[in-house]
């Protein structure tokens, strides 16, 4: 068996789970945010067995596109002037998915 951990976008995740859900296959949903952007994302464990690890990353990969998103950076240094110190928007690539697959050495359902 293995547990398949998938950190995607909020925005991606109602329909990667409408797709695993006409698969069969079950997900737990966990609410998360992100380090960098600081946005919510969402993570699904997902255990399955070894035969459709390549169904479910093959879901992920068709529900979880990466986007261009334009951010404005926070400026933490107040010593430059002040025309200096408007930040400007720039293009950062968002979204996709971060999956890890994991060997589950002992599985119960109690």
């Amino acid at each position: 068996m293995k547990l398949v951990v998938a950190v995607v976008q909020d925005q991606d995740a109602p329909l990667l789970l409408d797709k695993l859900s006409e698969e069969k296959i079950r997900a737990t949903k966990l609410a998360s945010t992100g380090g960098f952007l600081k946005q919510g994302n969402t993570t699904l464990l997902i255990g399955v067995n070894e035969n459709l690890v390549d169904t479910v990353l093959d879901i992920i990969r068709r529900t979880c596109s990466s986007k261009e998103q334009l951010i404005t950076p926070v400026v933490s240094d107040f010593s430059r002037s002040v025309p200096d110190f408007i930040p400007q928007p720039v293009s950062v690539k968002v979204g996709g998915a971060t999956v890890f697959v994991l060997d589950v050495h002992h599985f119960e359902k109690v």
